[in-house]
């Protein structure tokens, strides 16, 4: 999947890039895996025209919103295809999310806090962003542990996407976690 398309970020493990048309199977792949879906909407997999329309749409989301999007995310040594992040609009709000995918071979080798961490840390320090949110399933505590390693603060509940959701949010003007794990003040001008 590497080459042509230029990378959006990059950490020390993962290229971050847009999405191409040729995207769809290895996405189809991640939303098709009922372990992966658990705590997605009604945890119902992906059919491949839904995973070749989400592809699409993400690549008009570039244009329609410069800076935000999904990007698929790539091991930088293998260009195995892990899953994707996000830094995104939440539908019916002004909110800003960061989200992440992951396939099953990616999980617990620290690629979603990685990948988090850098995707929070462009929207503020890039995109000059107030606001970043994250949104788990109540009963995602491997997600919700991410969001929090990532510099985002439990704040309680929220209804998002037609659901009650645990709501996880970090400002400009605080600390926000760094990709070696220490603590850095996210700059932004008060």
């Amino acid at each position: 999947m590497a080459g042509r398309t230029k990378r959006v970020l990059t950490t020390e493990r993962l290229a971050l890039r847009r999405f191409r048309d040729g995207d769809a199977e290895p996405l189809y792949r991640l939303h098709a895996d009922p372990r992966v879906m658990r705590y997605i909407g009604d945890g119902s997999i992906g059919t491949r025209a839904s995973v070749v329309a989400a592809v699409k749409r993400s690549i008009r989301y570039y244009d329609t919103y410069p800076g935000l999007g999904v990007w698929p995310a790539e091991d930088r040594v293998s260009d195995e295809f892990v899953g994707w992040f996000c830094l995104k609009y939440v539908p019916e709000t002004v909110e800003i999310e960061v989200g992440y995918r992951l396939a099953p071979s990616a999980w617990g080798r620290g690629y979603a806090t990685e990948g988090a961490r850098a995707v929070v840390r462009y929207g503020f320090d890039e995109l000059g962003l107030d606001r970043i949110i994250g949104l788990t399933h109540p009963d995602n505590g491997a997600s919700q542990r991410v969001l929090q390693k990532a510099g985002l603060r439990d704040s309680g509940w929220g209804n998002y996407y037609g659901r009650r959701l645990r709501l996880f949010a970090a400002n400009a003007r605080q600390s926000v976690a760094r990709s070696d794990g220490f603590l850095d003040h996210a700059s932004a001008t008060a």
